[in-house]
């Protein structure tokens, strides 16, 4: 039995643009992946991306009301005594507008990314942990 190679070609090219219509309808897929030493290995792309993006959570940080237990060094009283010892420390609401949360990665992380321009680049969105720890 002889293949036909223009069937095999149509074949092909059908089923690569089924691939990409489905791709371009279903939108970018985050997917998982390892920080390396000098670059980010998507799980699902063999080769290394070295210039990749950290995605960064510009907002307002709230803090509740806060109580601590710590130890105080290196104070002065109004005698100019020093004051040490053990103390709660008590804190009110606030809000601070204008921070910016900067997300640091160490080779080794495993990181959920959204790969874009074919995986030529990549935003690292956040590192991701076990759910059993």
């Amino acid at each position: 039995m002889t293949i036909d190679p223009y069937a095999a070609l149509a074949v092909s090219l059908r089923e690569n643009a089924a691939k990409k219509a489905a791709e371009a309808l279903t939108g970018a897929t985050a997917e998982l992946g390892t920080v390396t030493g000098s670059g980010l290995k998507l799980d699902s792309f063999k080769h290394e991306i070295q210039d990749y993006l950290v995605a960064e959570f510009p907002g307002t940080l709230k803090l509740p009301e806060l109580k601590l237990v710590g130890g105080v060094r290196g104070l002065r009283d109004s005698g100019g005594g020093n004051v040490e010892g053990q103390g709660e420390f008590a804190f009110e609401p606030s809000e601070t507008k204008e921070t910016v949360l900067t997300l640091k990665y160490q080779p080794g992380d495993r990181v959920l990314a959204l790969p874009l321009n074919g995986g030529n680049d990549a935003i690292v969105l956040c590192r991701v942990v076990s759910g059993n720890g």
